[in-house]
């Protein structure tokens, strides 16, 4: 008897693809990394201490604002992209949801913008061009968020890296045209800034378009609509990115208001050792830990606990080289790197590497906890995490906000290491945040731009695998 004929499976990325995706994502997002270091490093050479820690104050403001407002969008669109996808739905995927949402985010900073114009122009020191780069840089970033979102949806890694590498090569043009004295002064330095958002412009549509070609063929698929559990992503992914980015920048914002601006770009400067290896994690964060956690939907908690604990070793063992650096060569690379206007203290800077590690972890922790549906007790505890370190910065029980700082932020981290872990040993919630009508661990992996892996989904639905139980 002739077997029926089966469909023809949609195609899927294989482990090779996706390891050699990992390694260009990971290779693009490190040297943005490293391009952002050059940045600030040669703008602390070029300006006075004064004009740096206003641009640190700027790029602070920008980012905690950028990642509150965009990032949850960027997820929420590879989610439903990812998806749809493993569903066997590869083209007219639903763009113009996002698309309004973000637009709506953009115009509402706008307006708000607008209307505060006088305190933003005050926390930049007064300054016209910082507000109005500021503004523009903001607004730009919302197409930019938008097509990593699309990118990241479609596993095209090497986009999303070059894209990232692109707006951070053309940023570093502006301290290197300083340098050589094309143009000089604060606001040549900071347009770059803007120029970082506005140069992706140039290049996502065509992007877009070019790539876009794979989809017009592709059967259109009926697929369930997961808006309701989206929007309550989107919140708590925002809640989240609130948390982190306040443990980042907040400490540069506190020092600029109750010590100036000079100190401000102290505290931005000792703060850089955590962000470049935190940019270079979210490499990881966004394919090889989602592709490791869709291990518990296929093979059990077990594998998914030992992968956790591979990943945290290997933090903890970067972790401790850092501060060993920091304790031997510390104060002489800063002097390098940021000049000789502010004097480090080794073992505050090696407090701060540990506290590097200590983040990198709880990053861990929170893509676990997301991944057991516990999306808002994460963010909650980001949140309290954080308010506690402003509040910390604001007591003046230490004379010095630098030294503030560098206490501070690994107490906190380690702080919210403890609470994540804590979160992460409670069982899986049946009714989890974020869980669509299928309750695979993969629908919740999006924590800091994860993306879901088909092959890995594929796998859930076989009949008497763990993600097709439901």
């Amino acid at each position: 008897m002739a077997k029926p004929e089966q469909p023809a499976p949609v195609a899927t990325p294989t482990k090779g693809d996706y390891v050699s995706g990992a390694r260009v994502l990971a290779v693009g997002v490190g040297a943005t990394g490293l391009l952002t270091f050059l940045y600030f490093s040669l703008s602390s050479h070029l300006l006075t201490a004064t004009d740096y820690g206003e641009l640190s104050v700027l790029w602070a403001a920008l980012f905690i604002v950028i990642s509150v407002i965009y990032r949850p969008i960027e997820q929420l669109l590879s989610r439903t992209i990812s998806d749809r996808r493993a569903r066997g739905a590869e083209g007219n995927h639903p763009l113009r949801g996002p698309m309004l949402i973000q637009t709506g985010f953009a115009l509402t900073f706008l307006v708000v913008a607008i209307a505060l114009r006088p305190q933003i122009e005050q926390l930049f020191g007064g300054s016209q061009s910082l507000y109005l780069i500021f503004v523009s840089a903001t607004v730009a970033y919302a197409a930019s968020y938008f097509a990593r979102g699309y990118f990241a949806g479609h596993q095209w890694f090497v986009l999303y890296g070059g894209l990232m590498l692109f707006e951070s090569s053309a940023r570093v043009c502006f301290p290197l045209a300083v340098l050589i004295g094309i143009t000089s002064g604060q606001t040549a330095i900071a347009i770059g800034i803007f120029a970082a958002p506005l140069a992706s412009l140039l290049v996502v549509p065509w992007a877009i378009a070019r790539h876009s070609r794979l989809d017009r063929d592709a059967p259109e698929l009926e697929v369930a609509s997961v808006a309701g559990s989206g929007v309550g992503f989107a919140g708590a992914v925002a809640a989240i990115q609130l948390g982190e980015q306040t443990l980042l920048n907040a400490g540069v914002l506190v020092a600029d208001s109750v010590a100036g601006a000079a100190t401000a770009g102290a505290v931005f400067s000792v703060l850089l050792i955590t962000r470049a290896p935190l940019q270079l994690f979210q490499s990881v964060q966004t394919t090889l830990l989602p592709h490791l956690t869709g291990l518990e939907a296929t093979k059990g908690g077990e594998e998914f606990s030992r992968a956790i604990k591979i990943t945290v070793r290997a933090i903890a063992v970067f972790a401790g080289l850092s501060a060993l650096v920091m304790l031997l060569l510390g104060p002489s690379l800063m002097e390098l790197f940021f000049g000789d206007d502010t004097t480090f203290g080794r073992w505050g800077l090696a407090a701060v590497a540990i506290g590097m590690g200590f983040h990198l972890i709880a990053g861990t922790l929170n893509q676990a906890a997301l991944a057991r549906g516990r999306a808002k007790a994460a963010s909650v505890i980001w949140l309290l995490v954080a308010l506690a370190f402003v509040g910390w910065m604001f007591v003046p029980l230490v004379e010095s906000a630098l030294l503030r700082a560098e206490l501070g932020y690994p107490a906190a981290t380690a702080t919210l290491c403890a609470l994540l872990y804590i979160l992460y040993r409670q069982p899986p919630r049946a009714d989890g945040d974020l869980v669509p009508a299928r309750r695979s661990v993969e629908d919740v992996i999006e924590g800091s731009g994860g993306i879901i892996l088909t092959e890995d989904r594929r796998a859930g639905d076989q009949p008497g695998s763990a993600g097709g139980n439901t």
